[in-house]
């Protein structure tokens, strides 16, 4: 059966009058390339030089993609999208520290954040991103398997420690964690780390996830790897798949430092890879528990297709649809509608420390074909069938 992403009256019910005349207002601003750039580029000097962003943040950007500043002020959001048959993976939108106390704080953070899943959810999911854990020149040095010195030794020891109480927390809750993919040149890092506490914690269900942005080209052969190994050292893989949120960084740096692009030569490239990992984790559904993380409606579609060709069930407990919260909405609510498992990644903390998170919304929406007309023109639709 064909799900219609074309119901704005479905995809949109969560949403007042004035709820939608907002986000059109933020969908035709980010659908100028210009202006997100130069607003971009604002915000990042005034974060240099500690001028204060907020203010003109919160009730703007801030508002459409996050939840909130803390767990408790995203508890609306998290129990509307409830009432609608939507998970919500709460994700403490902090990265890219540089000191042992704020690593600590995001450890402990990640302690609360599995503790109120699991209170407040049928199917207990949360996210990390090993940079909110660890410094990246660090994981950097790992990544490149140079010889870390006695300090940085203890020093990552403490990053594996933290991330160990992290998985085995969820672990004991029964709470699955999906571990974010990040920029290339500490991803070998970040894959090592997940591989380990897969193997640890993976025994009888996927507690940990790991990440792979489609984008890059050599990911569908890492699946592949990753699918052998665990029939092979028998536990159980969990993959989040996304197209990639970091391609023009990527792209900028190898020009840079002149080496070839570790990304797909073209957008088509990148679906395909992404619509074969799909077909890959579903043949191997009974050793794969899958987040399929794309706001692509043909790769819905594949996907709604594979359940059907492999005679699996639409609530298959291995297989989840996810979008983030502000974009797709025609995708999410109207999967759900029809009985699919689907969650909404739902960013939330200090307005400041989640910019690194709405920058790349920012700049991975204006680089996306049609992605910001498309938003609005179903934004407009369902403005206009209302007034009908």
């Amino acid at each position: 059966m064909k799900v219609n992403f074309q119901d704005t009256k479905v995809a949109f019910k969560h949403r007042s009058n004035s709820d939608l005349q907002f986000a059109k207002w933020i969908f035709k601003l980010m659908g100028n390339p210009r202006l997100t750039n130069l607003m971009t580029g604002l915000t990042l000097f005034a974060l240099k030089i500690n001028f204060p962003v907020s203010w003109i943040v919160k009730p703007t950007i801030f508002k459409q993609f996050c939840g909130g500043t803390s767990i408790q002020d995203s508890d609306p959001t998290y129990r509307m999208l409830a009432s609608n048959g939507i998970e919500a993976i709460l994700d403490y939108s902090v990265e890219g520290q540089e000191e042992e106390k704020s690593f600590n704080h995001v450890h402990d953070e990640l302690i609360r954040l599995i503790e109120n899943a699991k209170q407040h959810s049928k199917v207990p999911t949360t996210c990390l991103k090993v940079t909110g854990l660890a410094r990246f020149a660090l994981l950097e040095k790992v990544n490149e398997n140079k010889e870390l010195s006695q300090e940085e030794k203890l020093e990552y020891n403490n990053v594996v420690q933290r991330l160990d109480r992290i998985c085995k927390k969820a672990h004991d809750l029964g709470v699955k964690i999906y571990i974010d993919a990040e920029e290339s040149w500490v991803q070998i890092a970040i894959d090592r780390l997940a591989e380990v506490m897969m193997k640890k914690y993976n025994d009888k269900s996927a507690i940990v996830f790991t990440t792979l942005q489609m984008y890059r080209h050599d990911k569908l052969q890492y699946l592949n790897d990753l699918i052998a190994l665990s029939r092979k050292e028998n536990y159980r893989l969990g993959v989040k798949l996304v197209r990639g949120a970091y391609l023009e960084k990527e792209n900028e740096r190898a020009i840079e430092l002149n080496y070839p692009t570790p990304t797909q030569p073209n957008k088509e490239s990148t679906d395909r890879d992404y619509d074969q990992a799909l077909t890959t984790v579903v043949e191997n559904i009974d050793v794969v528990e899958v987040c399929a993380g794309s706001h692509n409606e043909k790769s819905a579609e594949h996907l709604v297709e594979l359940l059907e060709k492999h005679n699996l069930p639409k609530d298959h407990d291995h297989i989840f649809f996810s979008q983030l919260y502000g974009m797709s909405d025609n995708i999410s609510f109207n999967l759900a509608t029809n009985g699919y498992n689907v969650s909404k990644y739902l960013p939330y903390g200090p307005v400041k420390d989640t910019l690194p998170y709405l920058i790349r919304r920012a700049e991975e929406n204006t680089s996306v074909a049609g992605q910001m007309g498309k938003e609005l023109q179903l934004i407009l639709t369902e403005i206009s069938r209302r007034k009908q």
